[in-house]
């Protein structure tokens, strides 16, 4: 039976790692960690905070999608919106989920994320 979210995998071109660890790190305020030495070799990155962990792979043929993302839940939106926007990323707010405020940005590579935080 399904008991939780383990991870998220997003996919990237080669040779992006190092602006990927500067928006995961700089940005969103994610830990790297280490990724275990058989999987290493494969290239990209692993970030966690707090419960949520992101992966980001490798993928020779990446094309950012269009629709799919992550749900990242988030508290004090409105600075990550702002700490986001100083890192020269779009910010574009949503209301259409009733019961949250939440906003789309995408990563350096064009992966789409979703930021949102409940109302009180």
């Amino acid at each position: 039976m399904i008991t939780g979210l383990d991870h998220v995998q997003l996919a990237a071109p080669p040779g992006t790692e190092d602006a990927l660890c500067r928006y995961c790190e700089g940005a969103l305020g994610m830990a790297r960690v280490p990724k275990p030495p058989a999987l290493a070799a494969r290239g990209g990155c692993w970030f966690e905070a707090g419960t949520v962990r992101l992966h980001l792979g490798v993928d020779d043929a990446f094309r950012p999608s269009a629709k799919a993302h992550p749900g990242l839940r988030v508290t004090d939106i409105d600075a990550l919106a702002a700490r986001l926007t100083a890192h020269g990323a779009d910010v574009t707010w949503d209301d259409g989920l009733p019961g949250h405020r939440r906003f789309y940005s995408h990563d350096p590579v064009g992966n789409r994320l979703e930021f949102l935080e409940p109302l009180s």
